[in-house]
């Protein structure tokens, strides 16, 4: 039997790293809807509830900083085969955590592991792929966030409901074993960058300028998380939308931005990153606008505006993505990819604690504030162009050269 095609093996590649991403994305965000059964079941006060989600995230953001000690002077299979092997265990030990304070030790285990994955996938994808087809593979990589809401986390759902908030986890357990053992057989050796690692200062290479990839990835995901923990609040409360309905949106949600995820790469790869990214900044602005501004509405239109509302703000992830990765070398990829990683969970977390802040429940549950959470959003995102500007002119391109 003949070897796979190069083409054959860099797909294979890609599904299998998209395969971790969705194991983790589902992860952490089943966790959310899980809330009222969990405070049940373990009497956890909200507060401590919103530890256990903020736990992961934090874990991930703090670990992303340490990554840059390490994270580039081991060969990348190893790492990821490593990282993955601790949030494997990590998620099996939720499953069978015994109390609170078990399932938040798990939680942190498994958010520290997890924020290392991400930075190490994407360092592959840019070691592995050509500059020229990397925003379409880092498209078919992040899939992995729309199909986790399509089928990851109601399928998640569904098992809790049937065998006890326990089972989604060690399910998933037990899926994340087979795509490691899959990962073991298939991914080939990412080592090309240790020679330029080689008696490196953990910091050697960093500038200002490279700084600026940080900050742009920081603000890209603070506008959107301005919003995005709220939409559900804002259907059900303000626009007229009922708890039954708000799956139907979030699938139909999903599932167009698991389409557009592909486009949106070759785009990024058509135009280039950069120009790819500030397209992607602009039109944000409408949907955030109008959708922030939505009166009470029948469903289909509400459906209407999500779609474009996720499509569009989920997508600049990808040529965000594709721009800071290319604009460092192999030996920093992976070190400079994991603060990438923590900034964008800082933001994340940031962001939903502001607009938390800058929100008020009315006695009917209505969201008093959105509409001015909506601007405030679009003038994080001119920001974020301006810092584009800056970052894609001045910083130095230095693709890599894919492994053979």
């Amino acid at each position: 039997m003949s070897d796979p095609s190069p083409a054959a093996q860099e797909r294979t590649l890609l599904w299998l790293l998209a395969a971790v991403q969705f194991t983790h994305v589902v992860d952490f965000m089943m966790l959310m809807p899980l809330g009222p059964l969990l405070m049940q079941r373990l009497g956890l006060s909200a507060t401590r509830f919103g530890a256990l989600v903020s736990a992961y995230t934090l874990a991930s953001a703090a670990m992303g900083v340490l990554g840059v000690f390490w994270l580039d002077r081991l060969e990348r299979k190893r790492t990821l085969l490593m990282l993955y092997a601790g949030f494997i265990t990590a998620t099996l030990l939720c499953g069978t955590a015994t109390g609170a304070t078990a399932l938040l030790i798990a939680r942190t285990v498994a958010g520290a592991c997890a924020g290392l994955m991400g930075a190490v996938v994407i360092a592959i994808v840019s070691d592995r792929v050509p500059a020229e087809r990397r925003g379409q593979a880092i498209g078919t990589v992040m899939t992995a966030y729309a199909l986790s809401a399509v089928a990851g986390v109601p399928l998640g759902l569904g098992l809790a409901n049937l065998g006890g908030w326990r089972s989604p986890f060690i399910v998933l357990a037990g899926l994340a074993g087979g795509v490691w053992l899959l990962l073991l057989r298939f991914l080939p050796r990412v080592d090309g960058h240790l020679s330029q690692t080689a008696g490196a200062t953990p910091t050697a290479g960093f500038t200002p300028r490279l700084a600026l990839g940080w900050g742009l990835t920081f603000t890209v995901v603070f506008a959107s998380f301005l919003l995005i923990p709220y939409l559900g609040a804002f259907m059900v409360g303000n626009v007229g939308l009922t708890l039954t309905d708000l799956p139907w949106v979030y699938l139909v949600g999903g599932a167009a931005t698991f389409v557009s995820s592909h486009w949106i790469g070759r785009l990024a790869d058509r135009l280039g990153p950069a120009r790819a990214l500030a397209l992607l900044l602009v039109a944000t602005m409408v949907p955030h606008l109008i959708f922030t501004h939505l009166p009470p509405s029948p469903l289909p239109m509400v459906t209407l505006v999500f779609v474009l509302f996720m499509t569009l703000t989920s997508g600049r992830a990808i040529p965000t993505m594709a721009l800071v990765a290319s604009q460092v070398p192999p030996s920093l990829r992976g070190r400079y990819l994991a603060v990438n990683m923590a900034a964008s969970d800082g933001a994340s977390g940031l962001a939903a604690w502001m607009g938390g802040l800058l929100l008020t429940t009315a006695p009917d549950g209505s969201l008093i504030g959105f509409a001015q959470l909506g601007w405030l959003a679009v003038g994080v995102s001119a920001l974020a162009l301006g810092m584009l500007w800056t970052f894609a002119g001045r910083a130095v391109r230095l693709d890599a050269t894919p492994a053979p």
